[in-house]
């Protein structure tokens, strides 16, 4: 929409002059000259209201006294001053709105005493005007800092999501990608060494289940983007012996908790498989390992999920982003990550274990 500067002092200026003009004949009196160039004065100066709203202010307030000063008749004379001091309040130059108020009191009064007989009007309605300007400015602030707020908070939660997409992506494509990267060595080194069609066969298998169950895992991932499907995590704990059955040439063994309690839900199930997901990532692609053991242990205080190999350890390797998102979606949930030497029989290896305590633990 173009902003029309020029429509609110042209405005103003018709009500001042024509709304005088009836009201001295109504008086018995007639305007002069004088009294015309002044009504128009506080409309001109209005034309610089949005570049100098103090400044805007005190020249209507001054050119307001200045009527009355000079005994013209009464009428709508001020309703310039009115508005600039109003704009002037909104737009935060309050000292000088209430100063030009106060100055023009002040003249008001000077000139009751001076002249013995009363003002030509009530100088209480400019108390009452400062003071809803002042209600109407608190208010646009505070619509200002929510608008802030919510966009603030949208943002945030624009963040968040991505956060978690990310580490969705990573840890579905990571893990698929290096255990399709075990089986077609695997493939590879039958192909070269043991060229047994029935061993081939299953590696090659393996291959395609792999990149299928990928494929759908991304696919899933990916429709959270178009807002095809709602954000609900699909990992249950009963897929955890699928992780590893995908590891070929490792030993293998998985401690299922006893029983559920009421406490858990999806978010913790969601965030157990994937700490286990990405745990079995870092041993396929750095570990060197011939055994892993996974363990969850679910009590009515807190779930705890270990995974540890008898690899080569860490090694003073720096922290990776998947494990970074295996930090953050256990610390969402109020749990703690921790990295230490696996205890696996006559190996040092690498052990990592989350806590993740109950919601009535947690808070």
């Amino acid at each position: 929409m173009r902003r029309r500067p020029l429509f609110l002092p042209v405005a103003v200026a018709v009500i001042q002059v024509m709304g005088t003009h009836m009201a001295s004949w109504r008086q018995g009196a007639e305007l002069s000259a004088a009294a015309v160039l002044l009504l128009l004065a506080g409309p001109a100066i209005l034309v610089f209201r949005r570049r100098a709203p103090g400044l805007t202010a005190a020249g209507c307030a001054a050119v307001a006294l200045g009527y009355v000063a000079a005994g013209f008749p009464a009428g709508p004379f001020a309703v310039s001053m009115a508005i600039a001091l109003v704009l002037a309040l909104v737009s935060g130059a309050r000292w000088w709105a209430w100063g030009s108020a106060a100055a023009f009191a002040a003249g008001v009064a000077g000139l009751f005493l001076w002249r013995g007989s009363p003002p030509l009007f009530s100088l209480i309605w400019l108390v009452v005007l400062l003071l809803g300007a002042e209600l109407a400015r608190a208010g646009r602030l505070r619509r200002i800092e929510r608008r802030s707020a919510e966009a603030e908070q949208l943002k945030h939660q624009a963040d968040q999501e991505r956060l978690v997409i990310a580490r969705d992506i990573h840890d579905v494509v990571a893990h698929s990608l290096s255990m399709i990267n075990v089986q077609a060595s695997v493939a590879l080194h039958l192909a070269e060494k043991d060229p047994d069609p029935a061993k081939l066969l299953e590696a090659l298998t393996n291959i395609k289940e792999g990149s299928a169950q990928s494929l759908n895992d991304v696919r899933e991932v990916l429709s959270v983007l178009r807002q095809d499907a709602p954000r609900i995590p699909s990992q249950r704990l009963e897929q955890v012996p699928d992780l590893l059955a995908q590891l070929t040439g490792l030993q293998t063994h998985y401690s299922a908790p006893q029983s559920e309690p009421a406490w858990m839900d999806d978010a913790v199930e969601n965030t157990i498989y994937r700490v286990v997901q990405e745990s079995l990532t870092n041993v396929v692609r750095h570990a060197k390992a011939s055994r892993v053991d996974v363990a969850v242990q679910l009590t009515e205080t807190r779930a705890q999920v270990s995974v540890a190999d008898d690899g080569i350890g860490l090694r003073g390797a720096q922290e990776g982003n998947g494990l970074r998102g295996v930090r953050e979606r256990v610390q969402a949930l109020g749990g703690t990550v921790t990295l230490s030497a696996g205890n696996l029989p006559g190996a040092t290896g690498t052990r990592i274990t989350a806590l993740i305590p109950a919601p009535q633990e947690a808070s």
